[in-house]
């Protein structure tokens, strides 16, 4: 039997309670103190004057690489319009620019993500959907599953004829540990509606992001 569906403002909320963003979060001083044993385990003294300052500085930059936690992506997209005069083609937002991290290794993802939609009978303000990206790049992640929650948030909440979000982006986990490869880019799209189902609504919104 297939499991129930299940939208994805319920998952990411089940994501940030997995993710220790509840009310068993460590205090900032206990987060402070984990910065120090690592930089004790890497070979150096944390109390040395360079480094003095350094747990402080980690958790303050932590705040801000993992902002999206604290964010709601479904309220950010309930503010809509629907003065569109019967329009129905295609938008697109291309070359959304976002730093993000991976998961297993915490090192920096970066990128720049595409999206497109045909609306029914609203649109969004297109400074929303590059928050959108924002909000889920600002958690630990996977490529393929940040493309994957961006899809489906936009059509869970503005119930369009189609959603298509592409995201090209560079592991830093593959270029400065393991293999070390530089200059590998990974390509990752998600396709619903009529991005999937017609191929030539497909063809055109690759022909869009490919412009340069």
């Amino acid at each position: 039997m297939n499991a129930p569906h299940r939208s994805q403002r319920a998952k990411d909320e089940d994501g940030v309670k997995e993710g220790g963003t509840g009310d068993g979060r460590p205090t900032r001083e206990e987060a402070e103190a984990a910065v120090r044993t690592l930089l004790s385990w890497a070979g150096d003294d944390p109390s040395r004057e360079g480094l003095r300052d350094t747990p402080a500085r980690v958790v303050r930059a932590y705040e801000e690489y993992f902002a999206g936690y604290s964010q709601d992506p479904f309220e950010i997209l309930q503010r809509t319009f629907e003065e569109i005069d019967g329009y129905d083609e295609m938008i697109v937002l291309r070359d959304i620019r976002f730093e993000s991290h991976c998961e297993h290794h915490l090192a920096p993802i970066i990128g720049v993500a595409h999206i497109g939609y045909l609306p029914t009978t609203r649109v969004v303000g297109i400074s929303k959907l590059a928050r959108i990206v924002e909000v889920y790049a600002k958690r630990l992640q996977i490529q393929e599953k940040m493309t994957a929650q961006i899809a489906n948030i936009i059509d869970e909440v503005l119930k369009p004829a189609g959603v298509a979000v592409t995201i090209e982006a560079e592991h830093q986990c593959m270029t400065c540990r393991g293999v070390h490869k530089p200059g590998v880019t990974m390509t990752t799209s998600r396709m619903l509606g009529a991005f999937r189902k017609d191929e030539k609504t497909r063809r055109e919104f690759l022909a869009i992001i490919d412009r340069k």
